[in-house]
C-alpha cells in the first residue's frame, strides 16, 4: 500500500506494466505473456511465407505477380502494426496477420477469375475493411454477437478446435486429399523423414504437456525445429524440405535481410470500373461475410480458452477488439499484404498462460524483427509447428461437455457448427449452418419468441451467403 496525504492507493506488484495490461489481475506473470507471445508467434510464422507464396502464384491481367521478398515484408509490417495494437488498446493475447482463405480469394477469385489487377484486388479489401469498421463503430457487430445462444458460442469454439487440430494434420502431411476415393484419406506413405519429424514433435510436445510444463508448446517448437535442421542436414543433404521453401529446416546462410516496402499504399478504388457493380458489392459482400463471421468465431473461441468470457458468454471490451480487427482488413489491403485477421493460432500463446494484451504486444514485436530476420523466422518447417496445433485443438475440445447435446434444438446446430468447419475448411461456413439451423428448428418448434430479431437477420444473410455467396 502507498499513502499520498489522507489518500491510500494500492500499488500494483508489477508496477506500471502490470498495472496497464492488469496482469496479475488476470492471474498471469510478466514471464508467462513473454513465453506465450513467442509461443504464438513461433505456431504462426509460417504466414511469413505462406502469404507471399499463395499472393505470389497468380498473375493478374497485365502479367504482374508480387514480389515474394516485398509481400514477406508487408507481411510481417501489418501483422507486427495490428498485434501490437490489439494488445495496446484491447489488452487482450490475440495476436492478427494476413487471413488464410481470405488470402486465396484474393489471389485465385479476385484476380485470377474476375480478372481484377491486384491494386483493384487490394482495393477491394481496403473497401471491406472500412465497412466492417463502421458496423463496429455503430455496434451492430457486437450486437449480433450478443444475441448468440451460450451454447453455440461454445460450438464455435469446439469447432475451432477441431478446425485446428486439421490444419495440423493436413500441414504435416498425415491427412491428405486423395485423387479418387474419399474426400481426405490418410497418407499413403507415413514413412517420410519428414512424417518421422513430425511424429516426434508430437511425442515431446506432447509428453511436456501431459507433465504440465510451462513453456511445453514453446518447447516443442523450438526442440522439433533443432531436430529437423539435424534430420535435414545428416540425412537429407539439404533438400528434404526445399519443396517448402528455400531455408526451412536448414541453418540459414544469413541472419539479416533487409526489408522491401515496395508495396505499401499499391491499392486502387477502381474495382468498380473493371468489373460490373453488382458482381464488384457480391465480392466486397462475400469477404465480408467472411471477415465478419471468421473473427466473431474465432474471438469467442480464443475468449473461453482463455476464460476471460463472462456468465452470458461475453468477452467485455470486445467492441476494442472488433475495431482493431476491422481496421487490421482496411490496413492489410492498403498494404497488399491482403486482409489481416484475428490469428486462430493464438490459442497457442493462451494455452501458455497469456492472458493480457502483453502477449500480442510481444507476437508483434517479433513480427517487427522478422523484418529484419526473416531468415531466421523461415527455418521452422511446418512439421514443427503441426504437433502444436493438434494440441491446441485438443484444449479447445474440452468445451464439447459444456454443451446441452440432450436439446435437439442446440445439438443440431451445435453438431452442424463443428463439424462443417475442419470439413470446408472454413469458419463461417459452420457459423453458418449453425445459426440457420437453429433458427430453423426453433421456429418449427414454435419458440420464435425465444430467438433475437438479430439472428433472424444475419440467418436471412446466411441464406444469401450458401445461394448466391461467392466463397465455398
Amino acid at each position: 500500500m502507498a499513502t499520498t496525504g489522507s489518500r491510500t492507493r494500492t500499488t500494483a506488484p508489477g508496477g506500471a506494466l502490470d498495472r496497464y495490461f492488469r496482469i496479475t489481475e488476470r492471474g498471469s506473470t510478466v514471464r508467462t505473456e513473454i513465453i506465450a507471445g513467442a509461443a504464438t508467434w513461433l505456431t504462426m510464422a509460417y504466414i511469413l511465407f505462406v502469404n507471399p507464396a499463395i499472393l505470389g502464384s497468380v498473375q493478374d491481367g497485365s502479367g504482374t505477380t508480387l514480389p515474394f521478398p516485398q509481400v514477406l515484408t508487408v507481411t510481417a509490417l501489418v501483422a507486427a502494426a495490428m498485434t501490437i495494437l490489439m494488445g495496446v488498446v484491447a489488452n487482450y493475447p490475440f495476436a492478427l496477420a494476413a487471413g488464410l482463405g481470405l488470402n486465396a480469394f484474393v489471389a485465385f477469385t479476385l484476380v485470377g477469375t474476375l480478372g481484377l489487377s491486384w491494386p483493384e484486388a487490394m482495393g477491394v479489401i481496403v473497401i471491406e475493411g472500412l465497412v466492417i469498421t463502421v458496423l463496429v463503430l455503430t455496434g451492430f457487430r457486437e450486437a449480433v454477437l450478443n444475441a448468440i445462444p451460450m451454447d453455440l458460442k461454445r460450438a464455435i469454439g469446439i469447432g475451432i478446435g477441431l478446425f485446428i487440430a486439421f490444419i495440423g494434420l493436413v500441414n504435416a502431411g498425415v491427412v491428405v486429399h486423395p485423387e479418387a476415393g474419399t474426400i481426405v484419406a490418410l497418407n499413403s506413405d507415413l514413412t517420410t523423414l519428414r512424417m518421422l519429424t513430425f511424429v516426434i514433435g508430437l511425442v515431446i510436445t506432447a509428453a511436456l504437456v501431459a507433465r504440465r510444463l510451462r513453456g511445453a508448446l514453446l518447447i516443442g517448437i523450438l526442440a522439433t525445429t533443432v531436430i529437423s535442421i539435424v534430420i535435414n542436414e545428416v540425412w537429407g543433404d539439404g533438400a528434404i524440405w526445399s519443396a517448402v521453401g528455400p531455408g526451412v529446416a536448414a541453418l540459414p546462410e544469413d541472419v539479416v535481410a533487409a526489408p522491401d516496402f515496395g508495396l505499401l499504399g499499391q491499392f486502387s478504388f477502381g474495382v468498380f470500373d473493371a468489373i460490373p457493380v453488382a458482381t464488384a458489392l457480391a465480392a466486397i459482400v462475400a469477404v465480408m461475410l467472411s471477415d465478419f463471421f471468421d473473427t466473431m468465431g474465432t474471438v469467442i473461441g480464443l475468449g473461453g480458452e482463455a476464460r476471460l468470457l463472462d456468465r452470458e458468454g461475453r468477452l467485455p471490451g470486445i467492441n476494442r477488439v472488433l475495431l482493431v480487427d476491422s481496421l487490421a482488413a482496411a490496413a492489410g489491403g492498403a498494404a497488399s499484404a491482403s486482409s489481416n485477421t484475428t490469428y486462430i493460432e493464438s490459442a497457442a500463446g493462451i494455452s501458455e498462460g497469456g492472458r493480457t494484451g502483453l502477449t500480442a504486444v510481444v507476437v508483434g514485436a517479433l513480427f517487427l524483427l522478422s523484418l529484419f530476420f526473416s531468415p531466421l523466422a523461415g527455418v521452422i518447417p511446418p512439421e514443427a509447428t503441426a504437433p502444436v496445433l493438434v494440441i491446441v485443438g485438443y484444449f479447445m475440445m474440452v468445451l464439447v461437455r459444456d454443451i446441452e447435446w440432450s436439446d435437439p434444438g442446440i445439438g443440431i446446430p451445435a453438431l452442424l457448427t463443428i463439424g462443417l468447419m475442419p470439413f470446408t475448411f472454413s469458419i463461417t461456413n459452420g457459423v453458418a449452418a449453425g445459426f440457420l439451423m437453429y433458427t430453423v428448428i426453433a421456429v418449427l418448434r414454435g419458440r420464435w419468441r425465444q430467438v433475437h430479431w438479430l439472428l433472424y437477420v444475419v440467418s436471412a444473410v446466411f441464406v444469401w451467403y450458401f445461394v448466391r455467396g461467392l466463397l465455398a
